[in-house]
């Protein structure tokens, strides 16, 4: 009984350094390629768990142009990939998915009245404008969702405020003043 379990969390780990290994290629490669690592909120869950830093969520439709114009010039500045990979998770939603999302122990459903599914209401306060670029500072972090298209240079505040952690420490607008722009 005791050689199984051991068995069993010898798996595990070993399951878990294999998954985060993989991972870190992918950061790795993502960021030369010039792209940023987007994951799923599944294995958020499991890569969090081994290394918790900020969440960025790129909350979309398919029939969103302002979207599409984000992520062929926003999404593909070096500089903001680059950055974006080093500190956050970052998880591209599709807000209209009829699938089931379960995130920080909860499973959002579709809303099939509103053609809409709760994870994107929840994150976005219920303003279903798009894009919308949603931070969490932890996985149960409460929401900071910024609607609306955003040009590199208006994502780098937002961005390394999170990224630097200075949420806890300052307000935005302090920290905005003393943050030196470079995108």
């Amino acid at each position: 009984m005791q050689a199984t379990k051991q068995l069993f969390m010898l798996k595990r780990k070993s399951t878990l350094l294999l998954f985060l290994f993989f991972m870190s290629f992918s950061v790795f490669a993502q960021s030369k390629s010039g792209k940023i690592n987007w994951i799923s909120f599944s294995e958020l869950e499991i890569a969090y768990a081994a290394n918790p830093k900020p969440i960025l969520v790129d909350v979309y439709t398919d029939w969103c142009g302002w979207c599409k114009k984000m992520d062929k010039d926003t999404y593909q500045n070096t500089k903001l990939v680059n950055y974006v990979n080093d500190k956050y998770y970052a998880i591209k939603f599709n807000a209209e998915s009829k699938d089931s999302v379960r995130f920080n122990n909860k499973t959002y459903l579709y809303d099939k009245r509103n053609k809409i599914n709760e994870l994107a209401i929840y994150l976005t306060f219920g303003r279903l404008e798009f894009p919308h670029t949603v931070f969490l500072s932890t996985l149960d972090g409460r929401p900071a969702p910024l609607s609306g298209y955003l040009k590199p240079n208006d994502m780098e505040g937002p961005v390394k405020f999170f990224g630097e952690l200075a949420y806890g420490k300052q307000t935005f607008p302090e920290f905005s003043k003393k943050m030196k722009k470079e995108w």
